[in-house]
């Protein structure tokens, strides 16, 4: 057996970049070197992972020489751009954007869903899915190997941090800004008037808000988020003719995308044969006792790999239909955990040789 692969962390200062690190850093040692890259701006820092204090490298196109793997975790632009760069240095690249999610020639890959599509990969680029479609996905997935899925309707519940560091910072000073005026929210236009024009990277308010509003103005009304919900679960799923519709909702969650879903399978089933199946399922914690008031909720399943999974009933007027509720922490699972799951599935491919 050759030495573990060199793995290069392209975009390591962000935000899922540094939940990158720290997996890195708590899960098991697969790796020989790890080269830390992003910005020029950013190039002669030194982050810590792996429990040493690593320099920063620019993004060039020498940096990847010598990289088996790499992970990228760039706006969409910088992937389109520099992804190809890495390959043809010899790399497979991990994409955590939407740059090559459609690409037919790229796998869309959820480990514990269509590993086996990791296989197929001949422009050496692996997509990441987007961290909405990712927490409801994983119940998803296991319900439909056991009832065939025929149309999911879907309600998104999407937290600031899916926005970056500045959704995050945007919410606080709103929130700081609203704090002890409890008229706020009882007449039209007070909480605009006092949060003013601090809005960061959304359209409305979203302290004592929600904004039914998440990503880019798509054809005829919708929005890339929702898009991104329907395409990428019929290509994870294996299912080009899926029936799927989606409304994407900002709310002022920190971290935690949550999903109402209404699920219509091929036969009919119960409620409690649903749970038995998701209490089954990988990375799938059920939280389903509405009389204990125990539900999924991103308060508990932030910092937690799982997606989190209840309100569990079959439809009133469907005995093929069932509906859930989910959420998962989209900074863990939802992008740098399944990230990080990849580069191991390629490192084991490596170590095989």
């Amino acid at each position: 057996m050759g030495s573990p692969p060199t793995l290069a962390v392209v975009g390591a200062t962000g935000s899922v970049g540094t939940v990158m690190r720290e997996l890195l850093s708590s899960r098991r040692n697969v790796w020989g070197e790890i080269r830390l890259v992003a910005s020029g701006r950013s190039a002669g820092k030194r982050l810590p992972c792996r429990g040493e204090q690593l320099p920063v490298h620019e993004l060039t196109p020498e940096v990847f020489d010598g990289v088996d793997i790499a992970m990228f975790d760039v706006p969409d632009g910088v992937s389109l751009a520099w992804a190809p760069v890495a390959v043809s240095r010899g790399v497979t690249v991990v994409d955590n954007s939407s740059a090559f999610r459609m690409d037919p020639d790229v796998p869309l890959v959820v480990p514990e869903v269509n590993r086996e599509d990791l296989q197929h990969r001949p422009r050496g680029i692996v997509s990441n899915a987007n961290c909405t479609t990712m927490a409801m996905i994983m119940a998803i997935a296991p319900l439909h190997r056991e009832y065939g899925l025929r149309e999911l309707v879907l309600a998104s519940y999407q937290a600031v941090s899916g926005a970056g560091q500045i959704g995050v910072d945007t919410l606080h000073d709103q929130l700081s800004k609203v704090a002890g005026d409890r008229a706020l929210g009882s007449r039209p236009g007070n909480v605009r008037q006092a949060v003013g024009d601090d809005l960061g990277p959304f359209p409305a308010p979203l302290a004592l808000n929600v904004v039914p509003w998440s990503g880019d103005l798509a054809p005829d009304g919708w929005s890339s988020e929702e898009l991104k919900l329907r395409n990428e679960s019929r290509k994870i799923l294996g299912l080009p003719d899926l029936k799927v519709s989606a409304t994407c909702v900002r709310v002022p969650v920190v971290t935690g995308h949550s999903i109402a879903v209404h699920a219509v399978f091929g036969s009919e089933l119960d409620a409690e044969g649903a749970r038995q199946v998701l209490r089954n399922a990988p990375a799938v914690i059920l939280v389903d006792d509405p009389e204990a008031g125990e539900f999924p909720m991103p308060i508990d399943a932030v910092g937690t790999d799982p997606s989190w999974v209840g309100r569990i009933r079959r439809a009133i007027d469907d005995p093929r239909a069932l509906d859930l509720f989910i959420t998962g922490d989209n900074m863990r699972k939802g992008a740098a955990l399944n990230t990080v799951q990849i580069a191991e599935l390629l490192a084991e491919e490596f170590a095989r040789g």
